[in-house]
């Protein structure tokens, strides 16, 4: 704002994004918001409604300029054309008015009896289809110009409606969540769709009931509901269940939804991003987030081209190559994006230098706040970058010297890193920390050779810090598992040792360690590694004579404590209401579970407590009987008793009343 024109011209030779602004349109915008944004069936015009004052601004595409300006005596809620030119405008404004456009201007107006919302336009029958405020759906009739007869629906209001291109079905969304069809030739309901409970799922959270806030067609079989909660749902009209649910996560009410057929995607919008998604698979193509909030959005058809209408004055038009060709009268978009360079230029700040009132007080120009010298910019200044250079020069002349020791001493660390240093091992598993570091020399050079990264180190990492500080996790080199895993381990564990006593020695005396002893001739070392190859099978065989000269010791060790150790008679106590029969029991159900599945059916069979039945299909069928114990049995037999008592007491009971009747009768 406070560039010079001298400055500003020189900055759009340099600058690459003020050279890639280009007016597509001349004046294409509204003096406050713009709310609806349309293309006439020709692509030769557009048309867009917004306030304040409510107005119309039709744009010629082949002129790149505004064609008329109209001002409207209410808001505009929504309007279609019904031409393919501007020649037929219908306006749906807020007064409950109906507003006709002709070539010249205003035609006819009228009114309809509910506050309406969105408006359909049946081309067979010239119909208009209006929803709204109200349960019913308002039929006017353009050929006969008068009313029809009202559709009734079961909403007690309706947000959007839709007419299918195809077989000119008639859809409304509902303030309740559902999607009501109907047959226009027969004026009766053909289909419901819940689309409220279809678009709760697992991930998403809402707070009170979705309603309809989007509707459109695609084809003849598609439908694409938004609701009010920011979820798009997408119909195949043979099914009552959506083919794929699509969240906005930002729970704001959907505005517009396009269908792009190249690509197969899905383009919908709320008041803050517009997500363009594959419509089978859900993934996400791409999406922006304007500056301003949404309020519609626009496909021009057949190409890459995107309109919005905003709550700003400036009307946005995108561009994406991927989508599609330029339009035909804007061709040059094409050859213009080829040229784009995507290196970053300079751009306007390069020359100036963002200061804040600290670094101005260290600097010693806070006198200067206020003057041209500084421009205020959020909590800070912008001032040349020349003047901050001399400034800074003067207020710490030694600047360079203290430049030259930091890079000397850098220097300085970086030979004392290549010197060898003494290795600071764990208290823990230090042989296995030294194997582990000697392994990563290893890959280091290995890799240094192939040139590729470097892995972390198992020392450095936090989540194996503990098995080099908690002695619980000692490696125990005398275990069996141990020794048979680790047959050639004691070689090496040897020459480890060594190193470690030579490490602890170095530790104790505080002095420096010197350069290790240069390592083995290569024949030395191939000669050693077959050596190992042959000794593998001697050191395995080793390590089982051992193992099996302990396990003989611990044999005879147990041998002597058995012998030793006097057995003690035990006694077990029975449990009331069960008798004790004998220990045959136990030795026949252990001979049982001994037995094979086939041999322990056949035995219950025979006692009864088993019955194996052949079924229709092939299958077999077998019902078991379980055994009763002692108390179940004795509690049935005092049942049993109980049962036969209270039927010899009923009995006796009604003998009683039958002889008082038989006296009474005789008195």
């Amino acid at each position: 704002q406070w560039l010079s024109d001298r400055k500003k011209r020189a900055l759009q030779k340099k600058d690459v994004d003020i050279r890639r602004r280009i007016e597509l349109i001349q004046d294409f915008e509204m003096p406050t918001v713009s709310t609806k944004i349309k293309v006439s069936r020709d692509g030769q015009y557009i048309m867009a409604v917004g306030t304040y004052k409510p107005r119309v601004r039709c744009f010629d595409t082949y002129q790149l300029s505004q064609k008329f300006e109209r001002c409207l005596d209410s808001e505009v809620v929504t309007f279609e054309i019904l031409s393919d030119d501007y020649s037929k405008i219908v306006f749906l404004q807020c007064g409950r008015f109906v507003e006709f456009h002709s070539q010249h201007g205003h035609y006819y107006r009228t009114r309809i009896p509910k506050f309406g919302r969105d408006f359909s336009y049946h081309y067979p029958s010239c119909d208009l289809y209006f929803v709204g405020a109200s349960s019913e759906v308002y039929r006017l009739n353009l050929e006969q110009g008068r009313f029809l007869n009202s559709l009734q629906t079961e909403a007690s209001e309706s947000n959007v409606c839709d007419i299918n291109p195809v077989h000119f079905l008639f859809a409304m969304g509902t303030a309740e969540g559902k999607v009501e069809c109907w047959d226009p030739r027969t004026r009766n309901r053909v289909g419901l769709l819940d689309c409220a409970l279809s678009s709760v799922t697992a991930d998403t959270e809402i707070e009170g009931l979705p309603s309809i806030s989007a509707l459109k067609f695609d084809g003849a079989l598609n439908m694409a509901v938004g609701t009010s909660t920011g979820q798009v749902l997408l119909y195949d009209l043979r099914s009552s269940n959506p083919l794929i649910v699509k969240d906005h996560h930002y729970g704001l009410p959907i505005k517009s939804i396009q269908f792009q057929h190249q690509l197969d995607l899905i383009i919908s919008a709320d008041s803050r991003i517009i997500k363009m998604w594959n419509k089978d698979t859900g993934k996400i193509f791409t999406s922006m987030e304007p500056e301003h909030d949404i309020n519609d959005v626009c496909l021009y058809p057949n190409s890459g081209m995107l309109m919005t209408a905003n709550e700003a004055p400036k009307m946005n038009i995108y561009y994406i190559p991927v989508l599609g060709p330029a339009p035909k009268w804007c061709s040059f978009l094409d050859n213009l994006t080829e040229e784009l360079e995507e290196n970053p230029e300079s751009t306007v700040y390069d020359d100036y230098k963002f200061v804040t009132r600290k670094d101005l007080e260290n600097l010693g120009l806070a006198h200067l706040i206020g003057s041209s010298l500084l421009r205020a910019y959020m909590h800070g200044f912008f001032m040349d970058i020349r003047l901050y250079h001399k400034a800074k020069m003067m207020a710490n002349p030694f600047a360079y010297e203290e430049y030259r020791r930091e890079k000397i001493r850098q220097k300085i660390e970086e030979t004392r890193a290549q010197r060898v240093q003494l290795k600071k091992l764990p208290k823990v598993n230090k042989e296995l920390a030294l194997k582990l570091i000697e392994e990563e020399g290893e890959e280091q050079q290995i890799s240094k050779k192939r040139k590729q990264k470097n892995l972390p180190s198992l020392l450095k990492d936090d989540r194996f810090k503990v098995m080099f500080e908690n002695p619980d996790f000692q490696v125990d080199e005398q275990s069996e598992e141990f020794r048979l895993l680790n047959p050639l381990v004691s070689k090496i564990s040897e020459k480890r040792k060594r190193k470690l006593k030579i490490l602890e020695e170095l530790e104790a005396q505080g002095q420096e360690e010197e350069e290790e002893p240069e390592g083995k001739a290569s024949d030395a070392e191939s000669s050693e590694s077959s050596d190992d190859e042959k000794g593998w099978v001697e050191e395995v065989r080793k390590q089982r004579k051992l193992l099996r000269q302990e396990e003989k010791l611990k044999r005879q060790e147990r041998l002597k404590e058995d012998q030793q150790t006097l057995l003690k008679p035990q006694f077990f106590e029975i449990k009331e209401g069960e008798e004790f029969r004998s220990f045959k029991d136990s030795a026949k159900k252990q001979k049982l579970m001994k037995k094979t599945l086939e041999d322990r059916l056949k035995l219950e069979e025979k006692l009864g407590t088993l019955n194996v039945s052949d079924t229709t299909v092939g299958s077999k069928q077998a019902t078991f009987k379980l055994k009763k114990s002692e108390q179940q049995r004795k509690q049935q037999e005092a049942e049993k008793l109980h049962r036969q008592e209270r039927k010899s007491l009923r009995r006796s009971a009604s003998q009683l009343k039958s002889r008082r009747g038989r006296g009474r009768l005789f008195h």
